[in-house]
């Protein structure tokens, strides 16, 4: 909980992992507990699932469009990723932050670089692994929403992702999905709680020393 008269800059969690580990329903339950962590909506040229709602889910646009946001400058990140490209808009973000708001972010770690380039004291990143390669295939087919080709080629890159877990904060093992919410509440407690953070925090100490 935020002190009262300590004014907080919001900060951007991100959490990445290779499709499967858990991360989205981890992100999913972390927005039901967390009041102040609000989900940053990507812009992708990927064709809307089913069950996907524009604006909520993603912001759907074309090819054209993104390009013409990447010109601009309008995107914090962007990147390719299975043939799509995701993007994640500045403005809104940058307004979050200034009021205090956390953003969360379920992007991949070419996003989690730029990120890292253009607003690192802004950033706690987390990286989810699955218990075990043959655990993280099950989850894939079990959610079946992608042929076997798909699949397959999301086990092939897994390895690659993987490969980048040392670029992040924390790591975590998403073995069982209560705890991995838990510990990344317990991370979130933490860096609020970061000096630099508290922007209202001189102010404040100014005014104990002088017995206000």
């Amino acid at each position: 909980m935020q002190q009262t008269g300590i004014k907080r800059r919001g900060l951007m969690l991100v959490l990445s992992s290779p499709s499967g580990a858990g991360k989205t329903t981890i992100a999913r339950k972390l927005l039901a507990l967390e009041s102040n962590l609000e989900l940053s909506v990507s812009a992708t040229t990927r064709t809307k699932r089913a069950k996907e709602t524009d604006g909520t889910d993603y912001h759907f646009v074309t090819g054209d469009e993104f390009a013409a946001m990447v010109a601009t400058d309008a995107f914090l990140e962007h990147a390719t990723v299975f043939g799509h490209r995701y993007g994640t808009p500045r403005a809104p973000v940058e307004q979050a932050l200034g009021h205090g708001q956390d953003v969360l972010f379920d992007i991949d770690w070419q996003g989690t670089q730029q990120l890292a380039e253009k607003a690192r004291k802004d950033l706690v990143s987390v990286f989810v692994l699955p218990p075990s390669t043959a655990e993280l295939e099950k989850r894939l087919r079990r959610r079946a929403q992608d042929p076997d080709e798909v699949v397959r080629d999301r086990m092939a890159k897994a390895a690659n992702e993987v490969s980048h877990w040392a670029e992040y904060d924390y790591i975590l093992v998403n073995t069982d999905v209560a705890a991995s919410v838990a510990s990344v509440q317990s991370i979130l407690r933490a860096e609020r709680l970061r000096r630099e953070r508290q922007v209202g925090l001189s102010e404040f100490v100014e005014s104990l020393r002088e017995g206000r």
